[in-house]
């Protein structure tokens, strides 16, 4: 599943494209929205919230969520798609610029004064403007137990970390995945590393893993096989698939939780 990385840098693609202009073209290949028209409105503004993008008219405001597989791509005006036609759930146009979105998991049409409804469950942007770092370590103590590794992909407590950058935030602090919240020794220094983590990939691509997907090959640290495991069980390797979110990590340096 695309991070918040991907998404905040798939934004600013979509603002190149269409930011400013007046849309000519509008097709939405979703039933809800099949009706909508949006030709001759100006896109006001594109923006991103954690896994979460917006492009947004005076009027409405389009919300997408990539899921597993969706893209969006960005083609001149008649210039041939580089994905299956049938993919394409949403077509914005404008006079020489096309952006589509292909195999996009969430689709919908709101209300400028609605948007919000789309993230008020959601922690804060670790790629906002308004990132709250405060907010998040109290969304994260609420839930003293809860292991680090699952609690880094529960989105109403931070948003924007995938598996990916759980594996690498938990890499980089020596932190065990399994460790309960409450028993992370610097929980605020793990969400500034999540931060910064996430700051660097989305500013300076490209970025390179120091965990994830490279098991069996040595730790970086001190040269140990990195293993990857379903949080709670013991997987082989070549049985986790990329759907069932293994992590990895290093058995030396990230000694498991007493």
């Amino acid at each position: 599943m695309p991070e918040g990385d991907t998404v905040f840098l798939t934004a600013s693609r979509l603002r190149l494209a269409l930011e400013g202009k007046t849309l000519t073209r509008s097709d939405f290949r979703v039933p809800r929205y099949a009706t909508v028209d949006l030709r001759g409105q100006r896109i006001d503004s594109i923006g991103s919230y954690g896994k979460h993008l917006f492009i947004r008219t005076p009027e409405v405001s389009i919300h997408t969520h990539l899921k597993m597989e969706g893209e969006w791509r960005t083609y001149c005006t008649g210039e041939r798609w580089t994905r299956p036609r049938v993919t394409a759930r949403l077509v914005l146009g404008a006079d020489d610029t096309e952006a589509v979105g292909f195999s996009l998991g969430t689709v919908e049409v709101l209300r400028r004064t609605d948007e919000h409804t789309a993230t008020d469950h959601l922690g804060p942007d670790l790629l906002g403007a308004n990132w709250d770092v405060t907010e998040a370590l109290r969304r994260l103590t609420q839930h003293p137990a809860q292991p680090i590794g699952l609690a880094l992909l529960d989105q109403r407590n931070l948003a924007g970390v995938g598996n990916i950058y759980r594996s690498e935030i938990c890499f980089l602090r020596r932190v065990h995945p399994a460790t309960p919240i409450a028993a992370v020794p610097d929980l605020l220094a793990l969400v500034n590393e999540a931060h910064r983590v996430l700051t660097k990939a989305a500013t300076e691509p490209p970025w390179r893993p120091l965990a994830y997907g490279r098991t069996r090959r040595p730790c970086q640290r001190c040269g140990t096989p990195l293993v990857v495991h379903l949080l709670g069980e013991t997987a082989p390797a070549d049985r986790i698939t990329q759907r069932e979110r293994g992590i990895y990590f290093c058995p030396r340096c990230q000694p498991p939780p007493a």
